[in-house]
């Protein structure tokens, strides 16, 4: 490609960035299990996003409605989400840049602009589940109002976010111990119950659909599972790692990221197994009250306690009350991280990190705290739902350019991914675009159907929302069919000129050398 045709960036420094944890430096002389404990952390904060409070609310629903037979649902959605976050990996380790920086210098202006003011909104809708699942496991564990407990979440994940200072490996270790802590919970729980394991692996490794509402639980399963910050997070937190620019420095680290990033979410996928497991079980029951039953019907986050409690006993109510503070806290913690990346990369603003932290704290946390001092528990309840559908609208914009930059040879260089993973991953894309756009026009069309709104009000919202959805597919397409215009020097190749240079200097030393001499 000439010059014309693409810019190219040689400001992407293979491994000389800010901030790099020096602990993480790793020799190729090491033992490749030692080299792997190096690269171990990431994958445990983005399988967060595959365990935040939304996704718990919805696993719950799915197993009272369904028992397990929507099991094989997580599995998958698992393996796409490891593709999916393997990809983000890559395009950290290759090109020494996150998703942020590399929509900053690829986008023009308006686009960057509006890409970064949609990847805010994503982090808002992401945390908000999040503080209010923790707000509820504040209220079930202490008997606290759940307002307060969203003071109470912002103001702990600001100083948990405080370790950042101690480097980035010691808040990857806190992160991972709340994962283990939340696995540990369920795990008790699901030996509380004892679910038939025959039933359990059928429902994992046959898949099936039953009853009117098994589609839409499919979808509402899958939707929840790709979250948009994600991707722009662990495509960051690979760059704490100094990885060597050598061909064989590059694959290993990818390679070292994918297994952790799969060993993560192995750990996610068991616990979801678990939720849905217990929530199949004790609303399958036949032993339950009506108002039990009533309860299962509509499962929340607030709600499932009372189920528990009403059912195994206050211990196992207490056990999912620290499961769900658990949850919620280490998803505020890597949500919050993400706003982070998300600012930077976008606008590039210097700022100190604990001022970051508390804007992206601030702006995340606001609507959370509204909706519970006004509607309270139910309220809060229904802002989950309404999240969720932020993050369906949300997710192509940061998919899209994380697959588009994924198979570019300008970004990717030699490490540009095969033919097959580029047609794979573009039809995995579409596929997971297509379960959330199908999600969110069904959950507006049914809220418009069903609203109390008069005739007239549906009608104003109808004629506001086409050209909107009109404009939302344009830049859809907008963002597929863009050309790339810049190139990226990747480590490798910026790790081959200096090594050019250092033997044109080298052979210039020993000429002069020579004349000396002679």
């Amino acid at each position: 490609m000439d010059a014309a045709a693409a810019h190219v960036d040689v400001e992407a420094l293979a491994g000389q960035r800010e901030g790099d944890d020096p602990a993480s430096v790793t020799s190729p002389k090491e033992p490749a299990w030692k080299r792997f404990l190096h690269h171990v952390g990431p994958g445990f904060m983005v399988c967060l996003a595959y365990l935040d409070p939304g996704n718990l609310e919805t696993d719950l629903q799915a197993g009272a409605n369904h028992r397990y037979e929507l099991l094989w649902v997580i599995l998958i959605g698992l393996i796409f989400a490891l593709v999916i976050q393997s990809l983000s990996a890559n395009l950290g380790v290759v090109t020494g840049r996150h998703l942020a920086e590399l929509c900053k210098t690829e986008y023009p202006v308006w686009v960057r602009i509006c890409l970064w003011l949609l990847a805010e909104l994503a982090v808002i809708a992401a945390d908000i589940p999040e503080v209010i699942g923790t707000a509820f496991a504040f209220n079930l564990l202490f008997h606290i109002p759940v307002w307060v407990g969203v003071l109470i979440a912002g103001s702990s994940t600001l100083l948990l976010l405080g370790m950042q200072r101690y480097g980035v490996r010691k808040l990857e270790f806190l992160v991972a111990l709340l994962v283990f802590i939340m696995a540990a919970c369920f795990f008790v729980e699901m030996s509380i119950v004892k679910p038939p394991a025959k039933e359990v692996i059928k429902g994992l490794f046959v898949p099936k659909l039953s009853g009117s509402s098994a589609t839409g639980d499919t979808i509402a399963l899958l939707g929840a599972l790709v979250m948009p910050h994600n991707l722009f997070l662990h495509s960051a937190l690979v760059l704490s790692r100094n990885t060597p620019g050598s061909v064989r420095g590059i694959k290993d680290a990818c390679r070292f990221f994918l297994f952790e990033s799969g060993i993560a979410l192995f750990v996610a996928l068991l616990i979801n197994i678990c939720i849905i497991s217990v929530s199949g079980t004790v609303c399958n029951s036949n032993h339950l009250s009506p108002d039990d039953l009533a309860k299962c019907s509509d499962l929340t986050l607030d709600s499932s306690s009372f189920l528990l409690r009403n059912v195994l006993g206050g211990s196992s109510a207490i056990l999912y009350g620290v499961a769900l503070l658990a949850s919620g806290q280490s998803s505020t913690i890597t949500g919050t991280y993400a706003g982070q990346y998300i600012m930077q990369g976008f606008l590039d603003i210097k700022m100190k990190q604990w001022l970051r932290n508390l804007m992206t704290r601030s702006i995340a946390i606001v609507p959370s705290l509204i909706v519970s001092i006004i509607g309270g528990s139910s309220g809060a309840g229904r802002l989950i739902v309404i999240a969720s559908m932020i993050l369906s609208f949300e997710l192509p914009f940061a998919l899209i350019p994380l697959l588009k930059f994924s198979s570019s040879s300008n970004k990717m260089g030699e490490n540009k991914n095969s033919i097959y993973i580029i047609g794979f991953s573009w039809l995995l894309g579409f596929m997971i675009i297509g379960i959330n756009i199908y999600f969110l026009s069904t959950k507006l069309v049914d809220w418009i159907l069903h609203n109390s709104l008069p005739v007239y009000a549906n009608v104003l919202i109808g004629i506001i929302l086409c050209p909107l959805m009109l404009l939302y597919v344009c830049s859809v397409i907008y963002l597929t069919l863009r050309k790339d215009t810049v190139k990226f020097v990747s480590r490798h190749e910026l790790q081959t000129v200096d090594a050019s240079k250092s033997k044109v200097v080298n052979d210039c030393d020993y000429e002069e050398n020579k004349e000396q001499l002679v």
